[in-house]
């Protein structure tokens, strides 16, 4: 573990030497695809003016959503990566997404504007 790695309440550095961040990043259990709520938006932010299709909403371990990334990825033909409980799939894919997730038993997808 790297030590000047900064924690997800942004603290980078302290003057204790005995001082260690509290890294109890907690993995949720996956809820079933049925109980999901997930929200599908597109963002150009940021992003070198490239469009991205975003799957916001996930509940679930970082192993089940990089494995629904990676599914999602080869269903709409592209690249992208899941981060931060994100899933990020290059293009605007939400329909393919959505027809994909409709499929595949996920029921309450909402598809919004970016």
């Amino acid at each position: 573990m790297k030590k000047n790695k900064s924690d997800s309440k942004g603290f980078v550095f302290s003057t204790n030497p005995d001082f260690e961040f509290d890294h109890d990043e907690k993995e949720f259990e996956t809820l079933p695809p049925a109980q999901q709520k997930l929200r599908l938006q597109l963002e150009t932010k940021h992003r070198g003016g490239k469009t991205a299709s975003i799957v916001m909403g996930f509940i679930g371990s970082t192993q089940d959503l990089e494995d629904l990334a990676k599914k999602l990825k080869s269903f709409c033909g592209t690249g992208g990566s899941a981060k931060d409980g994100e899933i990020i799939i290059q293009g605007d894919n939400r329909d393919k997404m959505l027809q994909w997730f409709q499929k595949n038993g996920y029921t309450n997808v909402k598809k919004s504007g970016g």
